[in-house]
């Protein structure tokens, strides 16, 4: 559909928008009768306000270029004693992206449609876990923040991207920002983080490397819960869901609160993209729908930039891209496009433990971890993290994620007019394999574990879809289109070197944001 057909298409603007590529499912874009239709111009748009999204709004604006990010999702304020996120012992709507299926095993049709914090977004063989928000996964990730080695790195990403020089300018750059710190020797004594202390009892006790994680946290906020100077949400495991109590450094209190307070960054809340296009003059369009926290679309929009910045997730991105692709909107996209989505190689268990009761409630959200990275082919991670108090059941979790060598790829469906992602069955077994041998070690014969990954193959870190290489630079240069860019987890090729996604993807962000500084601000945009 050319630029022209679309706009006019939109100017009606009263039939329903359809299945927004970010997530907005058609129960839920009913239009009123009569929704205005806007057009704006900009010169950077940035879609997503994620790890990608954030690095991109603060390097630009103090280059001194002006953006603006959509963000589909709303703010998520923190405080000490807040009640602004939902807990996961009493779930209600604040938990579920407008009309997600069913997350964490709650079904989201028992509440009211809201601008919720995630979204199950369904595959053929592999579901994807995706946030909302401003911050966008940092607001409910664990908090791992993980550099990979350079003999991993190098083994399973671009040399090209350098090692050495990320180590010493762009990881470093992303642990300033986010406050990097290891739990205080004085909490993990603390009765709540006994699993904490078993998980690492056992490791060492196996023969299995274990060492403290660094986290984007203020632990001081932690000690306070347990001195009774704040309602518990680190020390309870009620941080899954994100932390009430603030003190994490999560991307909208960083990255985000330096780009706004620039003057030059604008953060447009509640704007969920339908679709991406190329102008007839080569320019970007972004077709926007603003919407109530119901999902009831509010305004159509039409904004043009100069520069397009795909930061919505390796989910969100490559699905709008490929939407695009399809339509012609965007034509002679990289053929490679869809391709190279990998898991991580995530695997997530729960451990009931006969011998030692790790107690209730538990401290989070993660403590230790055990790193077996020798072997660049086989590097897996895996760590203890808390769950919510949900009585005496003598159980924890673990997660496990690695070097992951399954790849697959995103289809486009013209029915669903939606690109959807088919994982082919068992590629991943290798690397389960020698993460299930690992827990199994460390937890020991008296033990009982369930494999929730093996029940419902998800993943809560995918990668890829337009990933360096083969759909992108490595500034993130969509080929052959100049003023596109896609800077988040699709660009990174299905796994990030038996480490969390989080660090690199923001690392990556901050080298690609310096060279297009250097090279693209003042000439392209």
């Amino acid at each position: 559909m050319s630029a022209i057909s679309r706009r006019s298409l939109l100017a009606g603007a009263a039939a329903t928008a359809g299945l927004a590529a970010t997530g907005l499912p058609r129960a839920h874009a009913a239009a009123p009768a009569r929704v205005p239709v806007t057009r704006e111009e900009q010169r950077v748009v940035i879609i997503g306000s994620g790890f990608g999204g954030g690095v991109a709004a603060l390097r630009f604006a103090q280059a001194g270029v002006r953006c603006l990010v959509l963000e589909r999702g709303v703010w998520w304020p923190t405080g000490p004693n807040a009640e602004t996120f939902p807990h996961p012992t009493s779930p209600d709507k604040r938990i579920f992206w407008l009309g997600s299926p069913s997350v964490l095993g709650f079904t989201p049709e028992l509440f009211d449609p809201y601008t919720g914090l995630l979204e199950q977004v369904p595959g053929d063989g592999m579901d994807m876990v995706v946030a909302a928000g401003v911050g966008g996964g940092s607001l409910v990730y664990q908090g791992m923040t993980l550099q990979p080695s350079e003999s991993v790195f190098n083994a399973n990403l671009p040399e090209r991207l350098d090692y050495a020089r990320m180590d010493r300018d762009h990881y470093r750059r992303v642990a300033r920002m986010l406050r990097l710190e290891t739990a205080p020797d004085e909490l993990i004594a603390s009765k709540t983080y006994k699993p904490a202390r078993v998980f690492a009892e056992y490791a060492e006790r196996a023969g299995e490397p274990v060492a403290k994680i660094p986290m984007p946290i203020d632990w001081d906020f932690a000690l306070r819960e347990l001195k009774g100077e704040m309602k518990p949400s680190y020390t309870n495991g009620d941080c899954s869901l994100g932390v009430n109590n603030g003190g994490k450094h999560s991307v909208d209190v960083t990255y985000i609160a330096q780009a706004r307070a620039t003057g030059l960054v604008t953060v447009a809340t509640r704007h969920n993209v339908t679709d991406v296009a190329m102008a007839p003059d080569g320019r970007w369009q972004i077709f926007v729908d603003r919407i109530a926290t119901d999902g009831t679309v509010l305004e159509k929009k039409i904004i043009t930039a100069k520069a397009l910045v795909m930061a919505a997730g390796s989910a969100g991105t490559t699905r709008l891209l490929m939407r695009a692709a399809a339509k012609d909107q965007i034509p002679d996209m990289p053929d490679g496009l869809g391709t190279g989505w990998g898991s991580n190689g995530d695997r997530i268990y729960t451990w009931t433990n006969w011998a030692d009761d790790f107690g209730t409630p538990q401290g989070g959200p993660v403590v230790y971890g055990s790193m077996d990275w020798e072997d660049p082919a086989s590097a897996n991670t895996i760590i203890q993290a808390s769950i919510p108090p949900l009585g005496d059941l003598r159980t924890t979790m673990i997660v496990g994620y690695g070097v992951s060598e399954g790849r697959g790829r995103f289809v486009y469906d013209a029915a669903k007019d939606d690109a959807v992602l088919r994982w082919p069955k068992g590629a991943d077994d290798a690397l389960y394999r020698r993460i299930h041998e690992r827990v199994t070690k460390i937890t020991g014969s008296s033990s009982f574990l369930i494999d929730t990954t093996a029940a419902y193959p998800s993943t809560w870190h995918p990668l890829g879809g337009a990933a360096m290489g083969t759909v992108c630079d490595l500034a993130g240069r969509v080929e052959g289109h100049r003023g596109l860019y896609v800077l988040d987890g699709a660009l990174l090729p299905g796994t990030t070197a038996a480490c969390n996604p989080s660090m690199t993807i923001a690392a990556v962000a901050e080298r690609a944001t310096d060279d297009l500084i250097a090279n693209d601000v003042g000439t392209v945009f």
